[in-house]
């Protein structure tokens, strides 16, 4: 899912931890990253998007969880091993996350399966906003009126796109609205961790109890046999899907947040390609129109926090 693992509105290093000097091309290279990143998350939502024609959905779901289960433990094992033990202070927000890791993939997954790729991804690209406006809500974050203002052109943005009333608006817009707000749940609770809990260790967890659930509810749906290219596809998915994880981890410890984060906004075009390519779908002037609402709206959000983080 094209939905990386941290906002780009949250500070990437605590406080006491003076930053490193900015070095010629670092700007650059975070920008590489983090289109890297998007490309990688975009490309296993279509492979996920292809697969699922020929096999049930939640069968997709398990067979590349445990290829991404394999991948985490070979990262982890080369980073010294999985520390699974949580500290209690972290207990509670592990299971908020978990609820959010577990409904936002099954939510955004079924209506993956049923909407244009690109129309989705576009949706998701509020995301952003909703964490920032959460932010300011459960953590009291200081959020003016520039930038409320910016979350509610993005929220129009998001009516553009799914139009409500018209023929266009259904259930699965509903699906995907559901899916964007459980996967702020996921990030605002991941804001509430301290440094002794790895981002492998979260991870872990997270794979584990989805790919256990897509296997629960594949038992109501029913299997069939996959072909080996299913299989390699599901396996190159979790490959795109690891690569996307790592490199938006990356990507937000190279350069400035306000000069690479913009470039999340690449997977919308990736979208848009990859659903042209591949499934032969085009966004109609509607959708364009409420996507550029939404990305101006998060792009100004975040040069907006930018200004305001050299004034401190």
């Amino acid at each position: 899912m094209s939905t990386p693992l941290m906002s780009p509105l949250r500070r990437t290093r605590p406080a006491s931890i003076r930053p490193e000097p900015l070095q010629p091309g670092d700007n650059l290279r975070g920008a590489g990253l983090m289109t890297l990143s998007m490309m990688g998350f975009t490309c296993n939502d279509a492979i996920i998007k292809f697969v699922v024609q020929d096999i049930p959905l939640y069968q997709a779901i398990t067979l590349r969880g445990v290829f991404v289960l394999l991948a985490l433990m070979i990262l982890a094992q080369r980073a010294g091993g999985l520390r699974l033990r949580i500290p209690a202070p972290a207990r509670a927000p592990m299971v908020l996350r978990l609820v959010g890791e577990i409904g936002s993939t099954l939510l955004f997954l079924n209506a993956l399966q049923r909407m244009a790729i690109g129309d989705l991804t576009a949706v998701m690209q509020s995301l952003p906003l909703v964490v920032m406006l959460g932010a300011a809500l459960f953590f009291k974050e200081t959020l003016g009126w520039r930038r409320i203002l910016a979350v509610g052109v993005g929220m129009l943005g998001v009516l553009i796109i799914l139009r409500p009333g018209s023929g266009t608006f259904g259930i699965w817009s509903l699906v995907a609205l559901g899916a964007m707000l459980l996967v702020a749940v996921r990030d605002l609770s991941t804001r509430q961790f301290g440094r002794d809990v790895s981002s492998n260790t979260i991870a872990f967890y997270g794979a584990v109890l989805v790919t256990l659930t897509g296997f629960v509810l594949s038992l109501g749906q029913g299997w069939v046999m996959p072909q080996l290219w299913h299989l390699a596809l599901l396996a190159l998915g979790s490959a795109f899907l690891t690569v996307g994880y790592l490199c938006a981890v990356a990507a937000m410890r190279v350069g400035e947040i306000a000069a690479v984060s913009p470039f999340r906004y690449t997977s919308l075009l990736m979208a848009i390609f990859l659903g042209l390519v591949i499934f032969g779908d085009w966004p109609d002037l509607w959708t364009w129109v409420g996507s550029a609402l939404v990305v101006g709206a998060g792009i100004y959000t975040i040069w907006r926090e930018a200004q305001l983080g050299r004034r401190r």
